[in-house]
């Protein structure tokens, strides 16, 4: 049996992976890096390890690092978590030489399905059913795009040895192949060290339906159920729940059939997911799902199929990698309610999703079982509601934590577990817009609207869905009259500045003025909350402040003291960074032409490219950016002077 564990992550797997060692009473080491020197993991774990400088590649990449500090701590086993090196091959033989226990696939199953076209062969001659498409080894452009032209656009371009939703372009038409195809590789070139693609037809009805398959070192393989991911932003899953909505049991049975036949295909060895793509035009039907990948790794959504199994996934990763058989046989394992999980990300949906960075001065969750009364006024969903739900906090932060640039911006995935789906949506809606953070900004508005709009609580779902209804899901939420007259009200009761509101021997002062830092408010102490209003919003109070949340969205509101400060406005066509970045590309020069939305330049961050476009025509007039600059956010990159007429 392991006794101690090191983890070669970060984040919230990191701490999710310490807290089942820490049940099994198994001792735990953590590696961290200059940017995770008071990160939450490193003061979960036993011991911990410093590995380098903040850039992954420097350290969390650097197998070498990660080995010498298992050997020099006494761990007798690695954990890689998902990410980073988990599906790394190299490193898992590395483990072995070392003489320490690998928790995960074996380096012959990695490898077997880490290549997307030789592990699509692999699965058709297992008698997995796989998409139509180009696995050759031919990559010349010329060649690539005769073979988009001739399985017939739209067609998605993946990474050969990608994941994580990099490195993977759709494309509509044959002019924009050439484009999408160079951007594809130079992702996959920076994400995976491998610029290979292969093509697929695009499904235009496509689900996202993927299955956990468990094998050990004894012959066995089990499934325990499927997934739906198809709620994706940019290919990256942004909520999963299980069991899929409208899978008949037919289905499903052919579906995880295949899953089991795919793992025993490479003899697997530990927790893996066989993701398909499914044609969802006519329902879910068997003959209407293909193979995609496998991931030879424990999955970010891997709690939604915990929570209707029953089964602690890591605890079974960690008994199979110390010899033992799986804890249950495939008859042993059924399905209990439903389960749905939505990603906390750090990010600025009003902004194109752009990360958020900083200092997180405030963030609470709710956790536990939750029953609520709720009423959605956003989405179509307005009638009260009475649910229960239990609900379920993953995270790698904490109050007080910072979000840096230099890693995935997620910072907590909320899963909420109940008796049916439905209840499932309400309340995970209702506990990520009840979340506190500030004044990092986050998609909570994003999701809780998602997680309430018509068609997703009917399952009417696809890969699509967020792109469709975008206007819906992504809106400005203001605070309201009544919320600041809570606010107000809160700040009588409990004052952050002295008495407010009295004056001697004059009638009492309704009015009250806040501000939030940026924007200064009235609230009307007179005005009278009804019940609904009183309960739809979170207001807390302490020595300092108001914490008022509404829809996901948090402010800090104090006393206003107005100073003269006026708001900086931003020229005309200045052309600003919008976060902390790499210049990938300059696409103009100087005195150039422009017309409007034409690719100006390219930003790289979070191993993630964004491309910034005119927003009119005109003229280059200032030029600050060169390729391979770091810039910071708001630096001036370009001014675009606008044309006549």
């Amino acid at each position: 049996m392991i006794r101690s564990l090191l983890i070669a992550n970060r984040g919230e797997i990191a701490c999710r992976i310490i807290r089942t060692a820490r049940e099994m009473g198994i001792r735990t080491v953590a590696v961290y890096s200059d940017a995770d020197a008071g990160a939450l993991h490193v003061r979960q774990a036993n011991e911990a390890v410093h590995i380098g400088p903040s850039p992954a590649r420097d350290s969390y990449l650097v197998g070498e690092k990660i080995i010498a500090a298992a050997k020099a701590t006494g761990a007798d086993a690695i954990h890689p978590g998902y990410g980073f090196l988990s599906e790394n091959a190299d490193f898992a033989e590395a483990v072995a030489a070392a003489g320490l226990i690998w928790v995960g696939a074996t380096p012959q199953s990695i490898r077997a399905m880490g290549l997307k076209d030789a592990a699509k062969k692999l699965m058709a001659k297992a008698g997995v059913p796989v998409t139509p498409g180009y696995l050759g080894e031919d990559q010349s452009p010329e060649r690539l795009q005769a073979e988009a032209d001739a399985i017939g656009y739209p067609v998605l371009i993946k990474a050969v040895a990608g994941g994580g939703g990099k490195g993977m372009r759709r494309v509509d038409a044959s002019a924009d192949f050439l484009d999408a195809l160079a951007s594809c590789k130079r992702e996959a070139a920076a994400s995976f060290g491998d610029d290979r693609v292969l093509i697929e037809k695009y499904i235009l009805s496509p689900r996202h339906i993927e299955v956990q398959v468990f094998g050990d070192t004894h012959g066995n393989v089990v499934h325990l159920f499927e997934r739906d991911c198809s709620l994706q932003r940019r290919h990256q899953k942004v909520i999963e729940e299980a069991p899929a909505p409208g899978m008949d049991e037919d289905t499903r049975a052919a579906i995880c059939a295949a899953a089991v036949r795919a793992a025993q295909a490479v003899d697997y060895v530990g927790a893996g997911t066989i993701e398909f793509i499914a044609d969802a035009s006519e329902g879910l039907r068997a003959d209407r799902i293909w193979f995609m990948e496998m991931n030879t790794r424990l999955q970010v959504e891997h709690p939604v199929t915990e929570e209707i199994t029953g089964v602690d996934l890591v605890e079974w990763q960690l008994r199979v990698a110390s010899g033992e058989p799986l804890p249950k046989r495939q008859d042993e394992l059924s399905i209990n309610g439903h389960a749905i999980e939505a990603r906390l990300y750090a990010e600025d949906p009003a902004r194109g999703f752009l990360p958020s960075t900083g200092r997180l001065e405030r963030f609470r969750l709710a956790e536990g079982i939750r029953p609520t009364r709720y009423r959605a006024e956003r989405g179509g969903a307005t009638q009260s509601l009475e649910h229960e739900g239990a609900i379920r906090i993953e995270t790698g932060v904490a109050e007080g934590s910072t979000i840096s640039p230099f890693y995935d911006p997620m910072i907590a995935k909320v899963i909420c577990h109940a008796p049916i789906r439905r209840q499932a949506a309400l309340g995970l809606s209702r506990a990520i817009w009840d979340s506190q953070v500030w004044p990092v900004r986050t998609n909570a508005t994003f999701l809780g609207t998602a997680l309430v709009h018509p068609d997703f609580i009917h399952g009417r779902i696809d890969t699509g869905f967020i792109e469709r209804h975008q206007e819906d899901l992504v809106y400005p939420v203001e605070a309201p009259g009544w919320l600041l007259s809570q606010a107000a009200h809160a700040q009588v009761a409990a004052p952050v500045a002295g008495p407010m509101g009295f004056r001697l021997n004059a009638p009492p002062v309704t009015e009250v003025r806040l501000s939030d830092g940026d924007q200064a408010y009235v609230a009307d102490l007179a005005v009278r909350l009804s019940y609904h209003q009183q309960h739809h919003a979170l207001v807390e109070t302490d020595a300092e402040a108001s914490w008022v949340t509404l829809q996901g969205q948090s402010w800090r509101l104090v006393p206003a003291r107005f100073d003269g400060a006026a708001a900086g406005v931003t020229a005309d066509g200045a052309i600003l960074s919008p976060m902390p970045g790499r210049v990938l590309s300059v696409e103009v020069a100087a005195g150039d032409a422009v017309t409007k939305g034409q690719k100006l330049l390219t930003l790289e961050a979070m191993k993630m490219e964004h491309t910034l476009t005119a927003p009119f025509a005109g003229t280059v007039a200032e030029l600050n950016a060169t390729a391979g600059a770091q810039v910071q956010v708001e630096a001036l990159l370009a001014r675009i002077e606008r044309g006549e007429g």
